[in-house]
C-alpha cells in the first residue's frame, strides 16, 4: 500500500508554505509575502499519531497572466492528480475572492475528499467573513493559523480519519542524487528528460526553479530519488532574499544526496562558477558526475568536440579527476541513457569497503615502490592502514610521523588507492595518524 498524499492547494499567498512547515515540522518550503513564491511542487513527510503521509505544498492558482502563472497552475493541478485528499486554504483575514471560487471549481471537479483550511484566524477581520466560507459548500472546515499553531491539531485530526494507517518500511538503500548547476544550464529538462515526465517546471528564463524538488522513481529495479535544485547564482548577484533560500536549499539538498550531478553548459563553456558549484559538492564529500548537457548545439566534430571539452574539463577541474564525464542532450535525450549507470557506479564505489589486508598490500607496494624523500634525515614510515568510513570511503594510515607527509606523497597514495580499487566518481579522505593514535 503506498503512503497517502495530501494536497495544500489555493490561490497565492493565504498561507500554504506556512501551513506546509508547521506540519511538517520543519522549514522546507520558502515563505515569503509576495505571491508567486511556490512555484513547484515540494513534498515532505508528516506523522501524527499511528498516521504517516506525503504533503505536497503549491503554487497557488490564479487567474493572473504572468511568465510562470500557466505552469504553476499545470504544477497544482498534477498535485490534485496525485493527492488522496485535498486541503483547500483561504484566507480567514481576506475572506473570499473571485480566485478563491475558481479554485473551488477546479477541486470540485477532481472529485477528491476535500478539507477547508480556513487559515490566519487569529486575525480580528476574521470573524466578519466567517460565515462566507460555507457559500463553497465543502463540509470538513477547520480553523486554523499556521503562523500561531492553532487549530492544526485539529486539521490532522481531519486529515488522517480520512486515509487509512501507513506504517513505513525504512529503506536505506534508495539512491538520492541532486542535480546542481548555475541558472538557465538544463537542470530541471535534465530532470524531466531522466523521468521522462514533464515534472519540473521548464523554461528558459534564468531562475524559474527556486525550490528543490524530491521525486522518486525506479530503474532497472533500482529505488532512485532525483533532486532538482534551484540554479546557483553568485553571491554578489542574489539581490532577492528569495534567491538566498534557493542556494540554501541547494546546498542542503547536496547534504542529503549520495551523488551530485554538477550540470555543465556545452554551449557557453566552463565559467569560474562552475567550479564553485563542483566544490560545495567535494566540501560535502558526495559522489560527483560531470554532466555536459546540451551537446546537440555543437555543429562541428562530435568526436574532436568532445575530446577538447573533456581536456579543458580536466585543466579547470583538476581537484576531481576522479569525477566521470557524460555528454548528453537533456532536449534530444541524446546520450541520456549513458548518465544513470555512471550514477550508480559513482554510488557504489561511494559505499565500497575495502579489506584491511588488501589495503595494506596496495599502500606498503606503493611506499616501496616510491620511497618518499628524506626530510632532515628522517624519512616517512608507513606502519598499518584501515578502512573507518564510507561514503566517501575514508582511511587512516598510521606512519612514524604525520609531519613528514608531503602533499605531493599524500596525492601518489590516493591515486594507487584509486588504480587498485576502482573509486571512480566518488572523493577518497585520507587520515595520517602517528603511530598509537588510531582506533581500531
Amino acid at each position: 500500500m503506498k503512503k497517502p498524499v495530501v494536497a495544500l492547494v489555493g490561490r497565492p499567498n493565504v498561507g500554504k508554505s506556512t501551513i506546509f512547515n508547521r506540519l511538517v515540522g520543519k522549514k522546507v518550503s520558502i515563505m515569503e509575502d509576495t505571491p508567486g513564491i511556490t512555484r513547484d511542487r515540494i513534498y515532505g513527510n508528516v506523522s501524527f499519531n499511528e498516521y504517516n503521509f506525503h504533503l505536497v505544498d503549491t503554487g497557488g492558482i490564479s487567474i493572473a497572466d504572468d511568465t510562470f502563472q500557466n505552469e504553476i497552475n499545470m504544477q497544482v493541478e498534477l498535485a490534485i492528480d496525485e493527492a488522496d485528499i485535498v486541503v483547500f486554504v483561504v484566507d480567514g483575514k481576506e475572506g473570499l475572492t473571485s480566485e478563491d471560487y475558481i479554485v473551488n471549481k477546479k477541486l470540485i471537479k477532481s472529485n477528491k475528499p476535500i478539507i477547508l483550511a480556513i487559515n490566519k484566524v487569529d486575525s480580528k477581520q476574521y470573524k466578519e467573513h466567517k460565515y462566507d466560507f460555507y457559500e463553497l459548500g465543502i463540509d470538513d472546515i477547520a480553523e486554523i493559523s499556521g503562523e500561531q499553531n492553532i487549530g492544526i491539531y485539529e486539521l490532522l485530526s481531519m486529515v488522517t480519519s480520512k486515509i487509512t494507517p501507513y506504517s513505513e518500511d525504512i529503506n536505506d538503500d534508495v539512491l538520492r542524487f541532486c542535480v546542481i548547476g548555475r541558472p538557465n544550464v538544463g537542470k530541471s529538462s535534465l530532470v524531466n528528460a531522466i523521468l521522462n515526465e514533464d515534472r519540473a517546471i521548464v523554461s528558459n528564463v534564468a531562475g524559474t526553479t527556486r525550490d528543490s524538488i524530491d521525486t522518486p522513481f525506479t530503474y532497472h529495479e533500482k529505488a532512485m530519488m532525483v533532486i532538482d535544485t534551484a540554479g546557483m547564482r553568485k553571491k554578489g548577484k542574489i539581490y532577492e532574499s528569495v534567491e538566498k533560500y534557493s542556494v540554501l536549499r541547494s546546498l542542503k539538498a547536496i547534504d542529503r544526496s549520495n551523488v551530485c550531478l554538477i550540470v555543465i553548459n556545452a554551449e557557453e563553456g566552463i565559467i569560474e562558477h562552475d567550479k564553485h558549484i563542483a566544490g560545495y559538492a567535494i566540501e560535502a564529500g558526495k559522489a560527483v558526475v560531470l554532466v555536459v548537457n546540451k551537446w546537440d548545439t555543437i555543429t562541428e566534430d562530435k568526436d574532436e568536440a568532445m575530446k577538447k571539452f573533456k581536456q579543458e574539463i580536466r585543466n579547470n577541474f583538476q581537484f576531481m579527476p576522479y569525477a566521470p564525464i557524460v555528454f548528453l542532450s537533456a532536449l534530444t535525450k541524446k546520450r541520456i541513457h549513458t548518465l544513470l549507470p555512471e550514477v550508480i557506479k559513482a554510488y557504489e564505489n561511494a559505499k565500497k569497503e575495502i579489506k584491511t589486508s588488501l589495503l595494506n598490500d596496495c599502500i606498503k607496494d606503493a611506499y616501496l615502490l616510491n620511497l618518499p624523500p628524506s626530510y632532515k634525515g628522517k624519512r616517512l614510515k608507513i606502519y598499518f592502514s584501515h578502512q573507518v568510513s564510507n561514503c566517501p570511503p575514508t582511511f587512516d594510515i598510521e606512519v612514524n610521523n604525520k609531519g613528514l607527509v608531503h602533499f605531493s606523497y599524500e596525492r601518489y597514495i590516493e591515486n594507487k588507492i584509486r588504480e587498485s580499487f576502482d573509486l571512480e566518481g566518488t572523493p577518497i579522505v585520507i587520515n595520517f595518524k602517528n603511530k598509537g593514535e588510531i582506533e581500531m
